[in-house]
């Protein structure tokens, strides 16, 4: 199966601040078989690495620390994860938990104050509503 997986948790440098955060049970999948794809939504929507944190807020925008909304290309990678996602026929991803971008189910509050909440980051919704199953790097031992 070919999944969709977020770079910097195969090691890849493209964090905002620089750094991977490679995931052993997400390497794993590819020793079961699977083909990783992988994507940074906030590269390829033109963000620069390292970048300054951003948070989601509430109303659905994407704002770094330093005030500037970021929200455009939040949404030009996402846009760009779902059309590598479906060229590729992948039906799933392995995204980086927490982040505005690839977080699923639980991102930071919108006010760095390190609170999470209930949500999805901009790329893991759209993934899923696209219908592509979005999971978050705790969850790669589940895969079969």
């Amino acid at each position: 199966m070919k999944i969709l997986v977020s770079a910097c948790l195969l090691g890849c440098p493209c964090r905002y601040d620089g750094q991977g955060k490679k995931h052993p049970e997400v390497e794993a999948l590819r020793m079961r078989g699977h083909e990783l794809i992988p994507v940074c939504p906030e590269v390829q929507g033109g963000l620069p690495t390292p970048r300054p944190p951003a948070e989601r807020q509430r109303d659905g925008r994407v704002v770094n620390r330093e005030g500037t909304d970021v929200t455009e290309s939040y949404q030009a990678g996402a846009k760009l994860a779902l059309k590598t996602a479906l060229e590729q026929g992948c039906e799933l991803a392995v995204l980086k938990e927490r982040s505005p971008s690839c977080g699923s189910g639980e991102i930071y509050d919108g006010t760095f104050s390190r609170r999470l909440i209930p949500g999805d980051g901009v790329t893991a919704q759209q993934l899923r509503q696209a219908g592509i199953k979005v999971l978050g790097e705790s969850q790669a031992e589940t895969i079969q």
